[in-house]
């Protein structure tokens, strides 16, 4: 089956999220006419890789399940111009260890984790793993981690951010453990890069995502209402 890529925007105008209401929004989706925000999307959890280091961007998207093509309008030409691809940062990872040879490709690895490094607030951080751990007693601790860190990152609005988040409600925790499994333990990615609207992957997955929620719980007591998937 071919590839179906998403297509984002970096808009002109100031725009915010039709379903979450958060902006302005630096890159976005389309959906019925209206914009909608990368998380909102489930494609917050990529990187941006700018246009014109051709090996790596062949290679990213190669490794990476799902990637996005980022497009701006330019005005003067009137038409869309291709920025870059969002690409999974496992994928780009790979992509860079096999251009090690160039060093703009290291320059730009060791960029990324300084970044990431900065934007890491550790008491958030550890305050949700540890009631992420909690709320899923089975989860690995790794995984725990991975994904206390992506809720919390400075500046990402996601739940780690929220007042919610903030004051660990339970709901809100649940969400974020359960965008981690979505996205890794299920082919919803697959089903997204096949051509198939965001709303029905979710549907088909949820059984899914609630068997991997129960084990990692331990008792099957939910933790946080079954929601959608």
């Amino acid at each position: 089956m071919d590839l179906v890529a998403p297509v984002v925007v970096e808009p002109l105008k100031r725009r915010s999220c039709s379903e979450c209401r958060q902006g302005p929004l630096e890159r976005m989706i389309v959906e019925f006419n209206s914009p909608v925000c990368l998380d909102c999307a489930d494609l917050g959890h990529l990187v941006f890789l700018r246009r014109g280091d051709t090996a790596l961007t062949r290679r990213a998207r190669e490794n990476s399940v799902l990637w996005a093509v980022v497009v701006r309008h330019n005005r003067r030409r009137t038409r869309y111009e291709r920025q870059g691809l969002l690409v999974e940062e496992a994928a780009l990872a790979e992509a860079e260890r096999s251009c090690l040879a160039d060093a703009e490709a290291r320059a730009r690895r060791r960029t990324r984790d300084a970044v990431r490094r900065a934007a890491l607030d550790a008491r958030i951080t550890e305050v949700l793993r540890e009631e992420i751990l909690r709320l899923f007693p089975a989860i690995p601790a790794d995984r725990a981690t991975e994904v206390a860190v992506h809720a919390s990152a400075k500046g990402s609005g996601r739940v780690g951010r929220t007042a919610a988040g903030r004051s660990l409600d339970r709901g809100a925790v649940t969400a974020a453990v359960r965008a981690s499994v979505r996205h890794v333990d299920t082919p919803y990615d697959t089903l997204l890069m096949q051509g198939l609207p965001r709303h029905q992957a979710r549907t088909r997955v949820a059984p899914a995502i609630e068997a991997v929620l129960r084990a990692w719980r331990h008792d099957g007591e939910d933790a946080g209402g079954r929601g959608r998937g």
